[in-house]
């Protein structure tokens, strides 16, 4: 028996044409990669964000901020993707549009197979000069000793010699404006939008459910507890992306068929 949050969220998406799926840190936590800002076991609970998460922290101590990133990177390309990630996948093929826009860093939504993902906070996995921000998508040799303490020097930029550095946006950066400028226009063309694993506090990104909402879309929230989105969806999923987006895909191929 299909639950009826379920089915009511399956018969939503049967008839849609845009679907914008927006994606926070909890669809990441799946997949074992902890969060910023889970008080208890969050990367900022043990390390200070001004040293670490910084360009001055980054032009302070160089060797220590690169170093902590390339264990942060070798940790997550050591994750697999989990059945949620799948489960958009299979969403993507079986509806006519569907963009994913996430916040994570991560890369396991094009890992598992998805086309089109709006990436809105950079990715672990490239590169960019400091100075210039001239784009590295090489690989480095990152087969140091020691865990996220070990110092390494970052590379030089092969176009300038500027230091190379994550292309993720640090605090007190601006969000990447071709992707912010993307995700706002599928955010107020969309029929629905599947908010999953985000607590809405972040912004811009926490904005889109709102634009969404405003211009039209239904809105599906999938959680494990309730967020400063619910009191705007359409339909509330209670539980982890891991179990519900599949249980969600199954309901929509049982009404199709």
């Amino acid at each position: 028996m299909i639950p009826e949050g379920l089915i009511h969220a399956a018969e939503i998406l049967q008839s849609a044409q845009r679907v914008v799926v927006s994606t926070g840190a909890g669809m990441s936590r799946e997949s074992g990669i902890p969060t910023f800002r889970d008080a208890q076991e969050g990367l900022w609970a043990r390390f200070n964000p001004e040293e670490l998460a910084t360009e001055r922290g980054f032009r302070t101590a160089p060797a220590r901020v690169w170093g902590w990133y390339a264990h942060r990177r070798r940790a997550i390309m050591s994750c697999e993707p989990h059945p949620g990630h799948g489960a958009l996948v299979a969403l993507e093929r079986l509806l006519p549009e569907l963009v994913v826009v996430t916040q994570n860093i991560d890369g396991l939504h094009q890992a598992s197979g998805s086309a089109d993902v709006i990436e809105l906070h950079g990715s672990i996995r490239r590169s960019k000069c400091l100075d210039h921000g001239h784009p590295f998508a090489g690989a480095f040799d990152e087969e140091i000793a020691g865990g996220e303490d070990a110092e390494q020097d970052p590379p030089p930029c092969p176009d300038c010699g500027s230091p190379l550095r994550p292309d993720v946006v640090w605090f007190g950066e601006m969000l990447p404006a071709a992707a912010t400028t993307r995700a706002r226009e599928f955010a107020e063309q969309c029929d629905v939008m599947l908010v999953v694993g985000t607590s809405g506090m972040v912004w811009p990104a926490a904005e889109l459910p709102f634009v969404a909402e405003r211009s039209g879309a239904c809105i599906i929230e999938i959680n494990p507890d309730p967020s400063e989105i619910t009191r705007i969806a359409d339909v509330f999923l209670q539980g982890r992306a891991g179990e519900v987006l599949p249980a969600l895909v199954q309901a929509l191929n049982v009404l199709r068929h």
